[in-house]
């Protein structure tokens, strides 16, 4: 049974397990692709072109059990809660309503505590809040430490809440990447930091640019590996 809404489809399997599969077009996007959207739990199947959407759903039809298989290996969500656990800079957190003030603050301890203090239901709203702060404060540091490194100049750090890639670096130097990077060890964030600034020389992924990223973090390789095998774990926590 499909049934078809918008740009969403829903996929039925035969063991009655509902997918959920959006539709997109890219027009970058060389041929049809397929991926998941781990935070929202759904597919994503992408065409190069409206003419092709067709193509791009019947492509998610034909791969429902690798969807199914690869939704249901997926870790439960972390919720940003009074209460809760997640990961600062590689160890673990505690989230905190006690305390005073209205600003997040950080409290040294095994595990740690970020006391944000006010309503419940405002809390995942702060503490991403904070955590997004922390991540553009320890990126800009990476950033500037790894331009001055290759001899390059980034006009611009920023950080968003990517889906698919945890940096970018457009042609004229401003840099972006994934806020959940503050929550990986902190030689991860340098890596992805490191990764980019190597684009602002090679904007590709030749022999040159690995050799850059090389210069700037030389175990790289053990830090990237890292984030292939736990980045979804990063994706998993949630506001709400």
């Amino acid at each position: 049974m499909i049934i078809d809404k918008g740009d969403k489809m829903a996929l039925v399997t035969k063991c009655g397990q509902t997918v959920h599969v959006r539709l997109e077009v890219n027009p970058k996007a060389r041929r049809l692709i397929l991926r998941l959207d781990e935070r929202n739990r759904e597919a994503v199947a992408v065409a190069p072109s409206k003419r092709k959407i067709g193509e791009a759903a019947e492509f998610a039809r034909d791969r429902i059990d690798w969807i199914a298989e690869h939704l249901q290996a997926l870790p439960d969500h972390v919720l940003l809660q009074d209460g809760g656990l997640f990961k600062l800079r590689g160890e673990d957190c505690r989230i905190s309503l006690e305390g005073s003030g209205r600003l997040a603050k950080l409290i040294e301890g095994d595990p740690q505590i970020l006391s944000v203090p006010g309503l419940p239901e405002t809390t995942g709203r702060r503490v991403e809040r904070f955590l997004k702060k922390t991540a553009k404060d320890d990126l800009t540091r990476a950033v500037i430490r790894y331009c001055d490194t290759l001899g390059v100049e980034a006009r611009r750090v920023t950080v968003k809440d990517t889906r698919s890639r945890w940096g970018s670096c457009t042609s004229d130097g401003r840099l972006a990447f994934s806020w959940r990077l503050i929550m990986a060890p902190p030689e991860v964030l340098e890596y992805v930091a490191a990764h980019e600034c190597a684009h602002l020389l090679e904007m590709n992924h030749s022999a040159a640019f690995w050799a850059h990223v090389h210069t700037c973090r030389p175990s790289w390789k053990r830090e990237r590996a890292w984030l292939r095998a736990n980045g979804r774990d990063l994706h998993a926590v949630q506001a709400s």
